[in-house]
């Protein structure tokens, strides 16, 4: 229960690795705010959590409706301890390829939908005299990969705002993290199972020899929403078997 009475929002809850975190952080004790675009995944999951959740439909690229999170998070639970930008968007191709109303799209989800989180829910932190905001960027925002030009921007966008923002809310005991995830296994690109041949050369380009499961991850983001982790802010957490090396 490391995070007992801990009141948390995660955008981007209902499936895929963001589903992962929700249930992590129930078991840990904490009081959950989800947001997703999928309503009904999200109830689905809220009815599945019980009490301690609270489903919120949720487009991370509209200032209004993260005004109705945060809204909902103070009626339900009276407070903000933890905010989790964890929804994003990926896309992958070459820049011939690659549209401009896709950059666009793809910046306003992943840069603009973070950068609005933060700008709304950290003055109840601030307020509070804490908190912990953690970023979910990606491996591609460490080194340069062929095909993701813009993804990858919008990842290296992430943990450059992490950072600015780790400097500008440490003065109220506000810790702001970015979790960088690797080849995450039934994740993103991984979603939908490559032939064989193909997941093991993958797989021998990891040092580890493994990919990445999404609970691993999900450990990460409750060591950093915890006070374990305190005196951690402005940092980038690869999680990736070594791929940075």
């Amino acid at each position: 229960m490391r995070l007992l009475n801990k009141v948390v929002i995660l955008t981007g809850a209902a499936h895929g690795m963001g589903e992962s975190h929700a249930r992590r952080l129930i078991a840990e004790g904490a009081r959950l705010v989800m947001t997703d675009i999928n309503r009904d995944s999200g109830d689905a999951l809220q009815a599945e959590l019980g009490d301690a959740a609270v489903f919120v439909p949720h487009d991370i690229r509209e200032e209004a409706h993260w005004e109705s999170v945060r809204d909902t998070a103070l009626q339900r639970f009276g407070a903000i301890d933890v905010l989790i930008n964890n929804a994003g968007i990926l896309t992958k191709g070459d820049i011939q390829s690659e549209s401009v109303e896709s950059f666009r799209r793809v910046l306003e989800v992943n840069v603009i939908g973070t950068w609005l989180g933060i700008r709304t829910i950290s003055p109840s932190m601030i307020e509070r005299g804490e908190g912990s905001i953690i970023n979910l960027s990606s491996q591609v925002a460490y080194r340069g990969w062929t095909d993701y030009s813009v993804y990858g921007s919008s990842k290296w966008a992430i943990r450059g705002l992490t950072k600015s923002m780790a400097a500008e809310l440490a003065p109220h005991n506000i810790r702001v993290n970015a979790i960088l995830p690797g080849a995450v296994d039934e994740t993103g690109l991984f979603s939908e199972r490559l032939d064989e041949a193909t997941m093991e050369t993958v797989r021998q380009s990891i040092p580890l020899k493994r990919f990445v499961q999404r609970e691993e991850v999900s450990s990460l983001v409750v060591f950093l929403a915890s006070d374990e982790s305190r005196s951690i802010t402005g940092t980038d957490n690869l999680i990736d078997g070594g791929v940075s090396i």
